[in-house]
Formats: C-alpha cells, sequence, structure tokens
C-alpha cells in the first residue's frame, strides 16, 4: 500500500510543477502575431554586431558590388551557370558559391566523361573570384570507368568563358541604368 502511495504522490507533485511552469504563457492572438512578424521583417541593418558595420569579412571579401541576395557576386554566380548550361547541376548553393555537376559525356565521344566543382570566392567580380576544378574519366576496355588526366589550360579557358560572360552581364546591366 505505501509504493501506491508514494506513486501517487510522485504523480502529484509532477502535475503541479508542470502546472505552475504553464502559469506565465500568454494566450497566443492576432496581436502576438504582428508583434512577431513586425520582429521577423524590421529592418535591421542598423544593428550593431560583434563584427562592426560591414559584417564579417573573409579572405579580403567585400560586401559591396554584385551579389544582392546572394552570398556571392551575382554576375559570376549567373555566368557560371550560363557557361556550363550544358553539363548536368548536381548541386548548387548559390550563398556558399559552389556549383558542382554530374558527370557528362557528349555524344561525339561517349568514352570520356568530364565533371566539374566550381567555386565563386567572393561577391566582387574579379579575375580571381573563380576557380574550377576539372575531373575526366575514360571508359577502359572491362567497361569501368578510369580517371585521367586533364590538359593544364582546360581549367583556364572554362575559367575564362565564365569571367567573359560575367562582365558582360555586367555590362550590359550597366547599359539598362
Amino acid at each position: 500500500m505505501k509504493i501506491f502511495n508514494a506513486s501517487v504522490a510522485a504523480f502529484l507533485a509532477f502535475t503541479v510543477f508542470a502546472l505552475g511552469a504553464c502559469e506565465g504563457l500568454e494566450e497566443y492572438t492576432e496581436q502576438t502575431e504582428k508583434e512577431l512578424n513586425a520582429d521577423i521583417f524590421a529592418d535591421h541593418s542598423k544593428r550593431k554586431t560583434l563584427f562592426g558595420e560591414g559584417g564579417l569579412s573573409l579572405f579580403g571579401d567585400s560586401t559591396v558590388g554584385g551579389g544582392a541576395n546572394l552570398g556571392v557576386n551575382s554576375f559570376l554566380w549567373r555566368a557560371t551557370l550560363d557557361t556550363i548550361a550544358f553539363m548536368p547541376v548536381n548541386s548548387a548553393d548559390p550563398f556558399g558559391g559552389v556549383i558542382i555537376t554530374d558527370w557528362n559525356s557528349s555524344a561525339d565521344s561517349p568514352n570520356e566523361r568530364f565533371k566539374l566543382n566550381i567555386y565563386i570566392l567572393g561577391r566582387t567580380l574579379r579575375a580571381d573570384g573563380v576557380r574550377v576544378a576539372v575531373f575526366r574519366q575514360v571508359l577502359t576496355r572491362n567497361g569501368q570507368w578510369q580517371d585521367s588526366a586533364v590538359p593544364d589550360d582546360t581549367r583556364l579557358k572554362i575559367e575564362d568563358a565564365i569571367l567573359t560572360r560575367a562582365r558582360q552581364m555586367r555590362n550590359a546591366a550597366l547599359i539598362q541604368k
């Protein structure tokens, strides 16, 4: 009988503590929702931050220029997607600036395939703002894909094509203004 009384006492104590914790809760109303939305959509740009007025800057990146709503330069981002449009994109992170394609073979040479990893390194349109890693595989006689060397200038040609397209897009945007 003592065990029953102890468990009942424990249950009652738990219930009292649980109900006591609910005492300070407000009723959720439309006014509460408006206050929450006002805080979410408030202009926080004038707040003082730990990293100062310009925010955190890594690797000398500037927060100015061409990066509206993206973590990277918007001209470089769009130019990259335009330049590699013939390849299937496996993943694209506009805030981190990483685009990874899937393996792609052309109809002209079905026994080799390419894959690209493209890194957009900042928010400014600069010649060193994009890096490309090119991977190549060839089909062996036994039907297995084997890694193969890529000519040194292939990476540079892709980077130059992206930069050229980004400059064209920037010039077109300036003319429209």
